[in-house]
This record gives C-alpha cells, sequence and structure tokens, in this order.
C-alpha cells in the first residue's frame, strides 16, 4: 500500500494506492494549515481503506517548488513516516503531478503544453511539458509577463494571471492520487525527499557582530 500527498500548494492533499489503483483519497478544505490537516487526513485515508500504518509498503510526497512552510511540513512527515515504518519514500516533482493528469487523465490535452503554479511575489514557478506529461524543460521562477503565452496551461497560473495565460486548462492543483500513480505506474521522474526550492530562503542568517572600535 502506497501512500501519497503533497502540501506544495495552500491545500494539503492525500490519496492511497493499493498496487492496482487508488483506493481513497482526501483533500483538506481549509487553505494554509498544513501542520493542523496533514495528520488528520492521513488518518482518514487510511480509515477510509481500512488499513493502519503498518500496512504501508511506500510513501510518495510532492517536493514542491512551493512555498518552504508547506513543503517542510509534507517533507518532515514523509520522512519520519518512513523511518518508523521502515519503508522507502518517494519525492515527485509537484508540477509533474500536475501534468500527468493534465496529459493522462480524464480531458487529456493532447498537445505539448505549460504548468504554471503560484510562486508569490507575482511570479509563477513554470515548466513545459509534451503531450505525455514528461517534462522538456524547467521548473523555474518567472514573471507572468515574460512567460505569457497563448498555448494551454495547466495550475493555478491561469487563474492568477489570465492575462498572460488565457487558455487555461485542469488540473489547478496537483492531486494525491495522481502523485501515487506517478511512482506505482513509473510515470515520473523520482527524486529524494528533498525541498524542490527555486528561490533563496527570506530568511538569512545574522552575520558575525562588528567590533566595537
Amino acid at each position: 500500500m502506497l501512500l501519497a500527498f503533497d502540501t506544495a500548494t495552500p491545500y494539503v492533499t492525500v490519496a492511497l494506492h493499493d498496487g492496482e489503483a487508488v483506493v481513497s483519497e482526501r483533500r483538506s478544505e481549509q487553505r494554509m494549515k498544513h501542520g493542523e490537516q496533514l495528520a488528520p487526513l492521513i488518518e482518514a485515508t487510511l480509515a477510509g481503506a481500512g488499513i493502519v500504518r503498518q500496512d504501508l509498503t511506500a510513501v510518495a510526497v510532492g517536493v514542491g517548488p512551493g512555498p518552504f512552510t508547506g513543503l517542510r511540513v509534507g517533507l518532515m512527515t514523509a520522512r519520519t513516516l518512513a523511518f518508523v515504518l521502515e519503508i522507502p519514500v518517494y519525492g515527485v516533482c509537484s508540477l509533474d503531478v500536475v501534468a500527468l493528469e493534465a496529459a493522462l487523465g480524464s480531458n487529456p490535452v493532447g498537445r505539448d503544453f505549460l504548468v504554471a503554479t503560484d510562486a508569490r511575489r507575482k511570479e509563477v514557478y513554470l515548466a513545459y511539458y509534451d503531450d505525455h506529461g514528461r517534462r522538456l524543460d524547467g521548473p523555474e521562477v518567472v514573471r507572468p509577463a515574460d512567460a505569457a503565452t497563448d498555448d494551454p496551461v495547466a495550475g493555478e497560473g491561469p487563474t492568477l494571471y489570465p492575462d498572460a495565460f488565457p487558455a487555461g486548462i485542469e488540473p489547478r492543483l496537483p492531486g494525491a492520487a495522481w502523485l501515487a500513480r506517478a511512482v506505482a505506474d513509473e510515470l515520473a521522474e523520482l527524486h529524494d525527499p528533498e525541498p524542490l526550492y527555486l528561490r533563496r530562503p527570506d530568511a538569512i542568517a545574522p552575520g558575525a557582530p562588528k567590533r566595537v572600535s
């Protein structure tokens, strides 16, 4: 049983894959409460499938890019579960998860496209994909105006910046069900469970104190 979850966006998403298909899935209803919502959602997802943590055989986690706080919650939880249960943990770029659903989901885009997600500071995380959801370039941090395109764009970018990305497509957010499929069916590149940061942290350690003359 593979437990998958992503905390790279304002919402938490959790799913369970039994090796054949996704058998349970949950998404948070409140924004920006990763620490309060992830553990209860995991428990609800496991309960929905009638299993306990000891039944898990692997963990999949979204590695971003995304805000530091949300990523930290998800990655620390994934590493802790894997350590305690002595099972492997696999990381997947969260933009790749969006791309897989756009390319292989119920309404496939059928051509090359982009994924743009909210990077705050009036910027987006951007990556380019082929019609099978395979990443061709990126991810990178760009201003929407510098990446404006009429090509199809999945993710939150078209909602936040419709002038730059007028051809918005679904999905807007990564789903744990597709994260689970990405790992179970080997559909995406796997990473170590480390955060995919594309910016330097806002917080900078103070330098050495100045000498007082």
